[in-house]
């Protein structure tokens, strides 16, 4: 602007000097000084108004671009708080748009799969394990072999397969005795436009009892199940039946469910009959606690009617005939600064388990067949908690315990059924975990586990997980 008022003085100055230079009279210098100041005055006015005019532009420029950023930032804020908030309902796949492409590509479903492996050092001889004071569940509930192994890996295939249905597919890749072995997890279809917040599923599925029982192992926060699933569930409850769920249109999250299921699954047992032997109901509710928080809790039953449900102790085969009845309350909590979980969060998670069951015990089904009258009244539960403490990198801690409670057997005693003397198992975990990506994860688990009597295992768990291919998001 300087350089503008400078060459605007030096032209009038240089119009005005010939008039000095042949002596004119001081009267038209004076009128030429006059103009030239008029002239420099106008000039200043004119380039002060265009400045005061650009910088205004530029001051609302500049709020506008604040405004913005503030904006976004409250919107990346409160993703993961909504986000929280709609994982508690299963997301719904979009049903096919009328006219949409065909051709062999529609057609092709999602598929991932999940690797997982781990490296293991246990005191104590992971083919002995046993739960002792529990009626053995029979499944796959004792800690992989010593050293490497394949651990449970996931192969999962899902798609729609119309505006009105959606199959899924889940395939465990697991190891037996050195084998490899495939076991369907999951082969299902559930329904995509019933009215009302219905939704209905067929097939073989993970239960909706309980917080746990509907996740994946590599979905959980620590290496393995907690105890008390082992001994209750064998390490989950999985039938073959059907499902049905019904979400209520309440301003909070509240979803009601019944399930009615073959029952040939711990706790119950191979029926080769007609009908279910086993049915369930459950009840979840949650909601948020200001922009930071959000809860979940549940109430869960499991009613069953196992006939000849067989388990070894100590070298002979026991039968177990009768009702079983499990009750579930669970109750998680997450907490994230304004419901950003990228940089800090943390989840308390707990459930406690309590079961009745009675009927008739048999020792020795193959040779003495000493049956009795029995009674069990036993329960458990766990806790943990698991901080991030910065991105990517999480710590929890989780206890286990089991309670053996009242055990009636009759006209048997604990010398014949050994497994069943009166003992209380507990255990601690905790364990250190990396994510570099929301792929990928390396865990690191210490555990002092008194699941038998006789001595406590010292464990050492180093495990990672890898996610390849499309995989939806997890449940709250």
């Amino acid at each position: 602007m300087k350089h503008l008022h400078l060459g605007a003085l030096c032209a009038a100055l240089a119009g005005v000097w010939p008039t000095f230079a042949l002596g004119a009279p001081a009267e038209a210098a004076d009128s030429s000084l006059k103009q030239l100041r008029e002239q420099v005055r106008e000039l200043r006015e004119s380039y002060e108004q265009r400045i005061q005019a650009l910088e205004k532009r530029l001051a609302e420029a500049e709020g506008r671009a604040t405004q913005a950023q503030a904006v976004a930032r409250q919107a990346d804020v409160r993703v993961e708080a909504v986000a929280q908030s709609v994982a508690r309902v299963e997301t719904r796949p979009a049903a096919p748009v009328v006219g949409a492409k065909s051709g062999e590509g529609a057609f092709n479903p999602a598929i991932s799969l999940i690797l997982d492996s781990k490296f293991t050092r246990f005191q104590r001889d992971p083919s002995q394990y046993r739960i002792d004071g529990f009626i053995p569940s029979g499944g796959e509930v004792g800690p992989p072999k010593k050293g490497f192994s394949l651990g449970e890996s996931e192969l999962a295939i899902s798609a729609n397969v119309d505006h009105l249905f959606r199959a899924d597919a889940r395939f465990a890749l697991a190891e037996d005795d050195g084998a490899g072995v495939v076991e369907v997890e999951e082969a299902s279809i559930q329904t995509l436009a019933l009215p009302e917040g219905l939704k209905l599923k067929a097939g073989r599925f993970l239960s909706g009892i309980g917080y746990l029982n509907q996740q994946h192992p590599h979905e959980w926060d620590f290496a393995d199940a907690p105890l008390v699933y082992k001994a209750f569930l064998g390490p989950r409850l999985q039938n073959d039946g059907a499902q049905l769920r019904w979400v209520a249109p309440t301003p909070f999250f509240l979803e009601f469910g019944t399930e009615v299921a073959s029952g040939e699954s711990y706790p119950g047992a191979e029926r080769g009959k007609n009908g279910a032997g086993l049915w369930t109901a459950f009840v979840h509710t949650g909601g948020d606690v200001g922009e930071s928080g959000a809860w979940q809790a549940g109430l869960s039953h499991v009613h069953a009617n196992p006939r000849e449900r067989q388990f070894e102790d100590n070298g002979l085969t026991n039968a177990f005939s009768g009702r079983s009845q499990l009750w579930v309350a669970d109750f998680v909590y997450k907490w994230a600064p304004q419901g950003n979980s990228r940089d800090t969060s943390f989840k308390l998670q707990g459930e406690y388990f309590q079961r009745r069951e009675k009927g008739d015990l048999t020792h020795d089904l193959e040779g003495a067949a000493l049956t009795s009258a029995s009674r069990f009244r036993q329960s458990g539960g766990y806790l943990q908690a698991v901080y991030q403490f910065m991105p990517r990198w999480r710590v929890g801690v989780r206890g286990d315990w089991l309670n053996a409670g009242t055990v009636d057997l009759g006209s048997l005693s604990s010398a014949e059924l050994p497994i069943l003397g009166a003992y209380s198992p507990r255990r601690q975990s905790a364990m250190l975990d990396w994510s570099p990506s929301e792929f990928s994860r390396v865990r690191l688990q210490l555990s002092r586990d008194k699941s038998r009597a006789d001595e406590a295992d010292n464990q050492v768990w180093l495990q990672y997980i890898m996610s390849l291919g499309a995989h939806g998001a997890h449940k709250f």
